[in-house]
């Protein structure tokens, strides 16, 4: 079975930083590229960041490039973003992905629960 177990959300002030980790399971994060997506109340949910198992950059949404890193620990089969200067417009439920390609569409289907990050004063 495949699992995704988001942690590290938090109550922050805008500028405050975060790392978010997720915990895989069921799969090898070697063998994937892995992402990170955010959903905001009312919104879709968005690709945020992602990394390739092959090399390359790593793909960042606009508004998060130059704030956000991906990176991940193959060695505890786990995917990391850290999140500095964050503003309000970062606040949503951040969950993580598997793809073959950086950008390209999950290969499983479930989603895990997402790590709640809020950024207000």
């Amino acid at each position: 079975e495949v699992q995704f177990v988001e942690s590290g959300g938090a109550y922050v002030q805008p500028g405050g930083s975060l790392k978010l980790s997720c915990l895989c399971s069921g799969f090898n994060i070697i063998n994937y590229a892995m992402s990170w997506y955010r959903q905001a109340p009312g919104k879709e949910r968005e690709l945020v960041a992602a990394l390739s198992d092959l090399g390359g950059n790593p793909y960042y949404l606009d508004s998060v490039k130059g704030r956000f890193i991906i990176t991940r620990d193959v060695a505890k089969n786990t995917v990391f973003l850290q999140m500095n200067r964050l503003t309000p417009e970062d606040t949503g439920v951040y969950y993580c992905g598997a793809a073959v390609r950086v950008t390209g569409p999950r290969i499983f289907d479930s989603w895990g629960q997402g790590t709640q990050v809020t950024v207000s004063p």
